[in-house]
């Protein structure tokens, strides 16, 4: 950029050009920790206070996954797009034109992209999927990233338009997991208001229940573990600490919960609780994630 003496506000522009340029012929060879280097270069000039290279890292960066998600499946295309649009009307819009079969669509920024055509449920599928991924994991590196999955997911069933009840939105849970139970036993306990959203603000935040399990790997070496409760205070069934709390797993807890409530026509108090802490939690979420 020295050598071409180029006025600063082009450079971004120039860098995107030589990146897309250079990128696009070697995407392919490209081997499976190049990402994760570059995140660590970006951390290190995050450390550094270097914003120049930070700013080109990131923008090779984004520029490699904007390659990638070309050459992915269509669902797996729209996911990465509704991770990206911020306002909530536009994503509803943008899952309207895809379930239509695709066509030109016109983001937050005002800027027009093609888009493809794909099926609600396989976007709800592959959200979920992702969301899984993430939520299995001890720590979780990105709780931004993780809420805007869970809003997709959820806004992609929504539309789908088959409720809680629809089979389309079963994980196939067969025991629901102790750590979600056991905190949303204690929300149902209490009345409504701003103090069990903090609550809920907290955990989905990764404090208190929803805290990572920093030292699990620890744990997991000792051949002995404490004595933990699990649901309802009653022993843990692996005799191990629980996961903690996880966002995308607790909405799916609460609804599978709520469609046991409503299939059983026992509804009333507990349904209109759980579908405040259900809507609150979605709030609290989208607050999270844009």
């Amino acid at each position: 950029m020295e050598d071409m003496e180029m006025d600063g506000a082009f450079e971004p522009v120039a860098v995107e050009l030589v990146a897309q340029g250079v990128i696009g012929k070697r995407v392919d060879e490209m081997e499976s920790g190049f990402l994760m280097a570059l995140d660590y270069m970006i951390q290190l000039a995050q450390k550094d206070a270097d914003d120049e290279r930070k700013s080109l890292l990131e923008v090779i960066k984004q520029t490699v996954l904007d390659h990638l998600t070309k050459k992915c499946p269509p669902h797996v295309q729209v996911v990465g797009l509704l991770c990206q649009t911020e306002k909530k009307e536009s994503r509803h819009e943008l899952l309207r034109r895809v379930a239509a079969g695709g066509g030109v669509f016109k983001n937050d920024k005002g800027l027009k992209c093609q888009i493809p055509g794909a099926n609600l449920n396989d976007i709800a599928n592959q959200a979920d999927d992702l969301l899984e991924s993430m939520e299995s994991r001890d720590v979780i590196p990105d709780r931004k990233l993780l809420a805007r999955l869970v809003i997709v997911r959820e806004e992609a069933r929504n539309m789908m338009g088959g409720g809680l009840l629809d089979e389309r939105n079963d994980r196939g849970l067969t025991t629901l997991p102790e750590a979600e139970v056991n905190f949303l036993s204690k929300l149902v306990a209490l009345k409504p208001g701003k103090a069990l959203e903090r609550m809920i603000r907290d955990v989905m935040n990764g404090k208190g229940e929803g805290a990572d399990n920093i030292d699990q790997s620890k744990a997991d070496s000792h051949s002995e573990q404490e004595h933990l409760t699990g649901v309802s205070g009653r022993g843990s069934v692996s005799g191990r600490k629980p996961r903690p709390v996880r966002p995308g797993m607790f909405l799916e807890t609460v609804a599978k919960v709520l469609g046991g409530v409503y299939a059983s026509n026992t509804s009333g108090i507990t349904a209109q609780h759980l579908e405040w802490v259900h809507q609150t939690t979605l709030k609290i979420l989208q607050d999270m994630a844009f």
